[in-house]
C-alpha cells in the first residue's frame, strides 16, 4: 500500500521559516538514549506505516530538497520516492503527481503533512472501499472540509471551508484504490483541472454515481499550519505525554 504525502505547499500561513513547513519541529522522538526534535510530517508518515503502507511518495516543490535530505538521512523502514509538483496548483494536482507510481489494484492513503491527529492507528479503521475518509470532530469545521454522511456512513457531500457547514466532522486523511485515483484524475482532467480542493472534485464524482464512505474514527485533529495551530499541537502533545507518564 502507498502513502502519498503532499509536501509541495509554500506554508505562507506560518512563514517565514528557514526550512520547509513540513520539517517544523513539533514534539520529539527518542533516538536510543537521546531525545531529538521531531518534524511535524513524521507524525503522518508514522501513521501511514501503522496502517500498512510499505511505500511512501513525497510530492515536493522545486527548491524543497531539504525534505529529501531529511528523510534520506532519517532512514524510514519503508521504500520512499519523491516526485515534483512544478507549480503550486492545489491539493488535487499534488496528489495526481504520484499517479504514475500507483497500480490499479493497489491502495493509497493520503494525508496532510502539517497536521497531527489521534489515535495513531485510526487509519486502520478504513476498509477496502473504493474511497473512504477518516473523519475527526472539530470545534471550527468552517476552517476545514466538513463531510456530510447519511445514517449508513455514506458520504453525501463535502463542504469546503463553508460557514455553518452542517457537520462538525471533517476529513483528516483518506484511502482509495488506484483505480479510483485514476478515475478521479480523469474526471479532474475533464473538468479542465479547475478543482483545487479534493472536496469539490469528490462532489463531482459523487454526482456521477461514485461512492465514498466516512468513518468517524478520529478523536483529535490539529492543523499545525498556523501559529495558533502550532501552539495547540504543543499543548495536545504535552497533555498526552503527561497522561502516559502517569500510567
Amino acid at each position: 500500500m502507498w502513502g502519498i504525502v503532499p509536501a509541495a505547499g509554500a506554508g505562507t500561513r506560518i512563514q517565514p521559516l528557514a526550512f520547509s513547513k513540513e520539517l517544523l519541529p513539533v514534539g520529539s522522538w527518542q533516538d536510543g538514549t537521546s531525545e531529538r526534535p521531531r518534524a511535524v510530517s513524521e507524525y503522518l508518515v508514522e501513521r501511514m506505516i501503522l496502517a500498512g503502507a510499505d511505500r511512501i511518495c513525497f510530492v515536493i516543490a522545486p527548491g524543497k530538497s531539504d525534505i529529501l535530505e531529511y528523510y534520506g538521512a532519517r532512514g524510514l523502514p519503508v521504500r520512499v520516492c519523491y516526485t515534483v509538483q512544478p507549480r503550486p496548483q492545489g491539493l488535487c494536482d499534488a496528489i495526481f503527481q504520484a499517479l504514475p507510481f500507483i497500480a490499479a489494484d493497489q491502495f493509497v492513503i493520503v494525508g496532510l503533512p502539517d497536521t497531527i491527529w489521534f489515535p495513531e492507528d485510526a487509519l486502520r479503521g478504513l476498509g477496502d472501499d473504493p474511497l473512504s475518509f477518516l473523519l475527526f470532530p472539530v470545534d471550527a469545521p468552517e476552517r476545514f472540509d466538513a463531510v456530510l454522511t447519511d445514517a449508513t456512513g455514506r458520504v453525501r457531500e463535502i463542504r469546503v471551508k463553508e460557514a455553518d457547514p452542517g457537520s462538525r466532522w471533517v476529513w483528516g486523511a483518506f484511502k482509495l484504490s488506484g483505480r479510483t485515483l485514476l478515475a478521479l484524475y480523469q474526471l479532474w482532467e475533464s473538468r479542465e483541472r479547475r478543482d483545487e480542493y479534493i472536496g469539490t472534485l469528490v462532489n463531482a464524482w459523487l454526482a456521477q454515481g461514485g461512492r465514498a464512505v466516512g468513518v468517524r474514527g478520529g478523536e483529535t485533529y490539529v492543523d499545525v499550519g498556523t501559529l495558533h495551530g502550532y501552539r495547540e499541537a504543543i499543548g495536545v502533545l504535552s497533555a498526552r505525554a503527561a497522561v502516559e507518564a502517569v500510567r
